[in-house]
């Protein structure tokens, strides 16, 4: 049963809400609930581009639930693996955008980095604050967050764990774009429906070749690329819109 997260659908975007107050922290019921839900829209045809939100507008997610560190004990076996949900998301077939609305830290963050895009409201304040407790990033903080703005700022970060604003995140390429507090909804439908109206067939596998792509060698990359380019030639998608170019029209696509 989900509690903590509400699922809204909208012409091809799905929207899902963490409403965990006061901060949208991330328990362990809010990591469940979040890998039972990307799960069921991976196969929810209905739903192209996926929008990831926290309720409110004081926090994205204001990193994990402390209160539940006293009774972790790793040995058990019975915590749900972190890991393995983020990576779950990160390779969701489809686009996912992040939208911060305010507080994005620790596992906030982290669970941001796992989606494709990123848009902050100005208020956000972004950071990986772990190294305070005497503890480190523990959901991936470490090896996404050194990919997108180098090892150097990434251990930088880190060590202090000091935030960031939603301005220097942008600088550093954390966040794809910064808007105003309260129109960052409005700014991830907006991409959101700009990418519903693409082809899944053709979103689903630049996706796959940027995620996967990037721990190849160039030459294997370039291979890739081309196998799923002759895949891709080949659907319903691609001829309609080839047709549609080439009748000066706007395409229609099926998803095929």
């Amino acid at each position: 049963m989900i509690e903590l997260l509400s699922v809204s659908k909208k012409n091809g975007v799905a929207t899902v809400t963490i409403d965990n107050p006061p901060m949208n922290v991330l328990s362990q019921k809010v990591t469940k609930e979040l890998n039972f839900v990307f799960k069921q829209l991976q196969e929810d045809k209905e739903v192209i581009s996926i929008i990831l939100t926290g309720a409110g507008d004081r926090a994205f997610m204001a990193g994990a639930d402390i209160k539940e560190f006293p009774e972790r004990d790793p040995e058990k076996g019975d915590e749900i693996d972190i890991h393995a949900v983020l990576n779950m998301i990160e390779s969701v077939s489809k686009p996912t955008i992040a939208m911060l609305n305010g507080f994005t830290l620790g596992g906030g963050l982290e669970l941001s980095l796992a989606c494709d895009i990123r848009i902050a409201e100005d208020h956000a304040k972004i950071g990986l604050p772990e190294v305070n407790l005497g503890l480190l990033p523990g959901g991936g903080g470490t090896q996404r967050l050194p990919r997108i703005v180098g090892p150097s700022k990434a251990k930088e970060i880190m060590f202090t764990g000091d935030p960031v604003s939603a301005g220097e995140a942008h600088r550093l390429g954390i966040v794809n774009q910064v808007v105003p507090k309260g129109e960052g909804m409005e700014a991830a439908e907006k991409l959101a429906y700009k990418l519903a109206s693409q082809s899944l067939q053709a979103l689903s596998r630049i996706k796959r070749l940027v995620n996967v792509g990037s721990e190849l060698s160039l030459e294997e990359g370039l291979q890739m690329e081309k196998q799923l380019f002759d895949d891709l030639f080949v659907t319903e998608d691609a001829k309609e819109g080839v047709s549609a170019f080439i009748e000066k029209r706007k395409p229609v696509f099926t998803h095929k």
